[in-house]
Formats: C-alpha cells, sequence, structure tokens
C-alpha cells in the first residue's frame, strides 16, 4: 500500500505535516518505538509510529530522523498526546531528509492505525505469499535432499528467470544452473564480497563486474546468520568459509517477497553446505589420527596400518599405497596490535584450496583430509587424487603439488576477505612414499611455511626446493638418531642449568647466531665479555668440544636445530 492511501483514510485522522511528493512510498509494515536508535528493529518500507517518549532536547531531532532515513523507513507518524503539538525540530529534520511526517491526533489510538495496516498490507501480498509459500515447498521437496544446489538454482531460472551460481569464498564455482560465470568473474564476485562483508553492510551486496550487475547474497552457517550484531572479527573469520550465491541481476529494487524467497534459497544452500562438511567429518578425523601418531613419535609401523585405513577412504580402488605431499597453512589476525591465529579458519580455508582445480593443476576431487592442530591447519594430501601424473617424487607430474601455483587462483579473492586484519601463509613439503618420510615431510612443510610469513603481502606460500640446505636434511634424520646426537651433546649442558641456573643454552645459542663474535654475543647478552669466557669455557668443559673449530660450532648449531 502506498502513504496515500493512508492520508485518504479518515477513519485514521492522519494528518500531513511535510513530505507531499514522497507520499507514493510503498507501506511494508508499520512498527512502533519511543527507542533513540530503533535501527536494529527495522529492516525498510515500515511507517513506524512515535509518541516523542525519545525526545528530551530539540537537538535529538536530527540523530532519530537520520536513523530512520538511513534504515529506508517509509514514513514517521508522530503522535500528539505527548506535547500537543509536533516541535519544530522535528518537522526540520523530516524536510531535510525527505521523510513524510504525519500527525496523529490524540483521539486516534497507535493500536488503530497499525491493525490497519496490517490488514490492508497483508491483503495485497496475499497472492504474492501465496506463490512464495508455493516455491518454498517445491525448493524444500528439491533442496535438501542430497541432489545439490543445481536443483534450487534450475528453480530460481524457470520461475524467476534469475541465472545464479553458488561460488566459494575463493571464487570457485560450486554450483551453476546452465551457463558458467565467464572466467576469472567468479574471484572477483568473491573479492567484491568478502569486501563488503569485511564494512558491516547488510547483504545482498550489489556489484558491476565486466559491465554486468550482480547481487550477492551470503550463505552463512547456522551460527553466523543468527549473529544480529555489526560484522566481528570472528565473523569476519567465519566469512571467509562461507559460500555465497551470486545473481545476475540488481536486487536494490526488488519487492520484500523476491528478497524473502532468495534468503530463504540460501537457507536451503546452507543445508548442502552442512550435508557436505558432514561428509568431510571422516577424513578429517582420519586426519587427526595419522597427525597425532607422527607427531607424538609413533613407530613407523603404525603409522603405516592407520594410512592403509586411510588410503581407501581418500582413494576409493587404489590398489597401492600412494604418495603424500603435507600442505601446513596458518591464517595469523592483528587486533588491537597482537597476533592470533585460527586454526579451524587455517582448516577451512585450505580445503578450500586444494579442492580447487584451479589452484591444484588437476581435477576437482574432494578427498582431501585436512586436520587442525592448535593455531595451523595440516593437509595429507594423497597424490593421484590430484590427477594422473606418475612423476610423484620430485617430479613435474600433475599429481605432485607446488606452492608456486597453489594460490594463483585464490590470491586476489582471499586478500580482499584479509586486508589489513590478517595473513594466510602456506608450507608445501616434497613428496614421500612411506610412513617414516611424514615427519620430515610435515617439519619440512613448517619450515616452508615460516619461509612464507617471512615475506610481505596477505597471502603466500613457499615450497621444499626453497629451504636452505641443512633445514631440508634434518626432518628425514631417523627420531632415534636425532635423539641420540641432541642428548650427546647438550644433555651435559641441560643438567649443568638445572643445578646452577647457569644459562649455558642460551648462551650457546647466542654465541653460534653471533658468529663466535665475542664482543657482539656479550652485548647481546648484557654481559661481560670475561663472563662470556668463562660460560664457553665451562660448554667446552662439559662437553668435551672446542667452539673454536668450525665442526664443533656445526655440531652444536645442529644440535640445537633438532631438539
Amino acid at each position: 500500500m502506498r502513504l496515500r492511501a493512508l492520508l485518504e483514510t479518515e477513519a485514521l485522522g492522519l494528518r500531513l505535516l511535510g513530505g507531499e511528493e514522497e507520499l507514493d512510498r510503498t507501506v511494508r509494515g508499520v512498527m512502533t518505538t519511543d527507542l533513540r536508535d530503533p535501527s536494529r528493529y527495522l529492516s525498510g518500507g515500515e511507517l513506524v509510529l512515535t509518541g516523542l517518549a525519545w525526545r528530551r532536547t530539540p537537538e535529538d531531532s536530527e540523530p532519530f530522523v537520520q536513523i530512520l532515513a538511513g534504515a529506508g523507513v517509509a514514513g514517521l507518524a508522530s503522535g500528539e498526546a505527548e506535547l500537543s503539538t509536533i516541535p519544530d525540530d522535528l518537522l526540520e529534520a523530516c524536510a531535510r531528509h525527505r521523510m513524510p511526517l504525519f500527525a496523529v491526533n490524540e483521539s486516534v489510538a497507535f493500536a488503530t492505525v497499525t491493525e490497519h495496516v496490517v490488514r490492508q498490507v497483508s491483503g495485497e501480498r496475499a497472492g504474492d505469499l501465496a506463490a512464495v509459500v508455493d516455491r518454498h515447498r517445491r525448493l524444500m521437496t528439491s533442496g535438501p535432499a542430497g541432489t545439490g544446489p543445481e536443483v534450487v538454482l534450475d528453480l530460481l531460472g524457470s520461475d524467476l528467470d534469475l541465472k545464479a551460481w553458488v561460488l566459494s569464498p575463493a571464487g570457485r564455482q560450486i554450483a551453476g544452473a546452465g551457463t558458467e560465470l565467464p572466467p576469472g568473474t567468479g574471484a572477483l564476485l568473491a573479492g567484491e564480497h568478502l569486501a563488503a562483508t569485511r564494512t558491516g553492510r547488510r547483504g545482498p551486496y550489489r556489484t558491476t563486474v565486466r559491465g554486468t550487475t550482480y547481487s550477492l547474497f551470503p550463505i552463512r552457517n547456522a551460527e553466523a546468520a543468527r549473529a544480529h550484531a555489526p560484522v566481528s572479527q570472528d565473523i569476519r573469520e567465519t566469512v571467509l568459509s562461507d559460500w555465497l550465491l551470486a545473481v545476475q541481476a540488481d536486487a536494490g529494487d526488488w519487492p520484500a517477497a523476491r528478497l524473502d524467497l532468495l534468503q530463504g534459497v540460501t537457507q536451503l544452500i546452507a543445508v548442502e553446505r552442512d550435508r557436505r562438511d558432514a561428509a568431510r567429518t571422516v577424513r578429517r578425523r582420519l586426519a587427526q589420527e595419522v597427525l597425532e601418531l607422527v607427531q607424538t613419535g609413533a613407530a613407523p609401523a603404525e603409522i603405516a596400518a592407520r594410512l592403509r585405513i586411510a588410503a581407501p577412504v581418500l582413494l576409493p580402488g587404489l590398489g597401492a599405497a600412494p604418495h603424500w605431499q603435507v600442505v601446513v597453512a596458518r591464517v595469523d589476525w592483528n587486533r588491537d596490535g597482537a597476533e592470533t591465529a585460527s586454526g579451524p579458519t587455517a582448516q577451512s580455508l585450505l580445503e578450500e584450496i586444494l579442492v580447487d582445480p584451479a589452484a591444484t593443476g588437476g581435477e576437482s576431487v574432494d578427498r582431501i583430509a585436512v586436520a587442525h592442530t592448535g593455531d595451523e591447519a595440516i593437509a595429507l594430501v594423497p597424490l593421484p587424487a590430484l590427477g594422473t601424473g606418475t612423476e610423484a617424487e620430485g617430479g613435474s607430474g600433475a599429481a605432485v603439488l607446488h606452492a608456486d601455483t597453489l594460490l594463483v587462483a585464490v590470491r586476489a579473492p582471499l586478500s580482499a576477505g584479509l586486508a589489513g586484519d590478517g595473513r594466510l601463509t602456506l608450507g608445501v613439503s616434497a613428496p614421500v612414499h612411506s610412513a617414516e618420510g611424514l615427519r620430515g615431510a610435515l617439519e619440512e612443510a613448517r619450515h616452508a611455511r615460516r619461509v612464507a610469513a617471512a615475506r610481505p603481502g596477505e597471502v603466500c606460500a613457499a615450497g621444499h626446493h626453497e629451504l636452505a640446505s641443512h633445514v631440508l636434511l634434518l626432518p628425514f634424520v631417523p627420531d632415534d638418531v636425532r635423539r641420540a646426537f641432541t642428548a650427546r651433546l647438550l644433555d651435559p649442558l641441560h643438567d649443568y642449568d638445572r643445578r646452577h641456573r647457569a644459562e649455558l643454552i642460551p648462551t650457546l645459542e647466542a654465541f653460534l647466531d653471533c658468529d663466535g663474535s665475542w664482543t657482539r654475543c656479550a652485548a647481546r647478552l648484557h654481559l661481560h665479555v670475561n663472563t662470556l669466557r668463562y660460560r664457553v669455557g665451562r660448554i667446552e668443559q662439559l662437553t668435551g668440544r672446542d667452539l673454536s673449530r668450525l665442526e664443533d660450532k656445526l655440531d652444536f648449531f645442529l644440535a640445537l636445530r633438532m631438539s
């Protein structure tokens, strides 16, 4: 219904005080409030009724009307019972913001106006709502049955003539009705979606890419959908793993019924997202079990047995045990000057990256196993799942993941979602073909991620080939050899430090880091040079080594790195 119709209804006794040129506005609902800031309860198109209890001084009118205008309110009706007349400051504020203003006679109850508006709006919407209910019924019977989002998108195309696509946060096309998006458009839309979300804007987001207008609807999980507060850091982390619905249309002038329908579509697609996430639960658990065995130093035979259980789940029908690669990812957030990390966010992003054929250079097969431990996510990647290449051991076959191509397709949109607040860094190991090699591959991937973290930019990756020679070799030293080597050199120093609090281990680390320079090391430790010489002499006496010899310096350096 139009505002003009309310003015023409004598039983309501409304008197127009300003905004005659805006009387063709559509009224979609009614709300009564005396809050100074009712924005959280407004969705646009309301006739707002107020008794002016929020007005304490003339200065209160301007911010109140500004809030209503920003929320898209159709008009404001003020009761005369409280002040007997409408104050001039309210008239002036409404004129500035082109807000139609009505006076409600004190003999007319707000309930009378509310009942009339609700009855009229409901009657006019009856036909539209019936169609919406029918579409929702059809969508509900098709969407969550596990057949994928394509059925829902097909109905949008057939019933509403809308082209729509479901996209990942990195711009990968998950589903579409008929035609695919032009190359590169998905990444641009995902970047626009993430950038809009960071500003706290309310969806849908409208954007134009290469001359075509799209409306972007967030597809959020249940927890995020219940959050009505402005976007917080935690919600931003969630959005980095949420899908989005891109519709080739401008939703800015859509009626409320169509917007409601599209919101229902996003909820149905969210059900499909939850179903797919549930399917990943088994793979995540397998990855977690294997990595716990690797990190706790379990026997290779025990790790191999667990891998034999994992292989059929990840690679059904595979006859022989595959080669494996390890990818480590970390998302770091800058909050109030402090660095924090999110393992679950890194897990979701790593799953998204590794299932994207544009990133992995092969067929999209959702069989990646990703776990998260603390602040990092760790992917156990079976190489045959990514292609048919056979050069698995360090060659250039299609099966092997390469750090320099892993992020090409996703860098731009993810950078838009992380800019100013966070960073994503990845490390990729060399391929290994046995359980004995997984411990080394994990450490190698972690070292490579640290190399990536030293680079500028929001999204960075590094591979095993970028590591220094000793860093490359150390992870593959057998555990028993590592323990024996470090114990022989460092245990006497640890024992002495525990008994005397002499800080010989920190002194040794600083001395080697300063390339054996007495003056630089003494300055770093805030010691007199003679005190430093005494400590180094004690280290040499306890270990039987000579720190003036290159060989002994190298042994200590390696022992500290492996400890």
